[in-house]
């Protein structure tokens, strides 16, 4: 038997608007992103899955690539809705429930780094980047959580937000308000987590490193140079050591282990990385040291 059979999920999407991408999927064109990925791998589980965006010739792309893995179309719930706004997360609850009749997992996944509308960068951004960067990867979060603690509590749930590397002690003064939204998150995660296991709901968290996704091109870059900087960071070992760029379905296994009480029963709050090894390197690491001795 499927592992996420009789399961009903929600995973939350793509955003775009005013061709700023709004979007943790970090998705342009046909790539495939993190929210893809786990919309596709837990149908394909078995579980009955409400996948949410904006952007309908997108989110069509996303149900047809889970048809096309051989899931029923009564499995799969596709709606167009906004969920940085009240009727948006509304309407996702809503449907879920009338089409499914109840919630087990909520992957809060839509977010992102948002470019500022005068294209300034570091402590120079404007505070309406940082208003809309925290209303989307935080704000968001947690009135949709809100939201759904009710319905998860009835079926002793499981809740998985999308974080970054970002969020860490190391600085990312390219984007600011991105690496604060998420280093909130990541402490909404925790304080829920205890919060909430007492109602039977577990509440963890993914960090994501480099993804080849189509982040890139939705920061600005145009998808053949955005196509190079994934090829280039993956051969530079300061920035991912693993030496091969992470892939979409790399996080949605990970995001599934969390979902999934029978093989993460005991993990609580837990903030789970995976990045190829980059954020546990220093500088001087990536120096060779026989060369400088020379």
């Amino acid at each position: 038997m499927s592992r996420f059979a009789g399961k009903v999920a929600i995973i939350t999407g793509e955003l775009k608007k005013n061709n700023f991408v709004l979007s943790c999927i970090r998705s342009s064109g046909s790539s495939n992103g993190i929210g893809r990925a786990a919309a596709v791998l837990f149908a394909r589980e078995g579980a009955k899955v409400t996948i949410t965006g904006r952007n309908t010739e997108r989110l069509e792309e996303t149900r047809q690539q889970i048809l096309a893995a051989g899931v029923p179309e009564g499995n799969v719930n596709s709606i167009v809705a906004d969920v940085t706004t009240d009727a948006g997360q509304d309407q996702i609850l809503k449907s879920t429930l009338e089409k499914f009749g109840k919630l087990d997992i909520l992957v809060n996944n839509a977010g992102a780094a948002i470019p500022d509308s005068q294209g300034k960068t570091g402590v120079s951004q404007g505070l309406d980047t940082y208003d809309a960067t925290l209303n989307l990867n935080m704000r968001s979060v947690i009135a949709l959580t809100q939201k759904a603690v009710p319905h998860l509590t009835e079926t002793k749930g499981e809740i998985v937000n999308i974080s970054s590397i970002a969020s860490g002690i190391r600085a990312t003064p390219e984007f600011s308000y991105y690496s604060i939204a998420k280093a909130a998150l990541d402490q909404y995660t925790r304080n829920t987590a205890i919060a909430l296991i007492e109602h039977g709901i577990r509440v963890n968290s993914i960090s994501p490193g480099l993804v080849a996704t189509g982040f890139g091109s939705a920061m600005g870059m145009p998808e053949q140079v955005a196509d190079k900087f994934y090829s280039v960071m993956a051969t530079k070992k300061e920035c991912v050591p693993a030496g091969v760029m992470g892939q979409p379905n790399d996080i949605a296994e990970a995001i599934a282990f969390l979902a999934d009480r029978k093989t993460s029963s005991y993990i609580i709050g837990h903030q789970l990385v995976v990045d190829g090894g980059s954020s546990l390197i220093m500088g001087l690491h990536c120096q060779d040291f026989a060369a400088l001795l020379k």
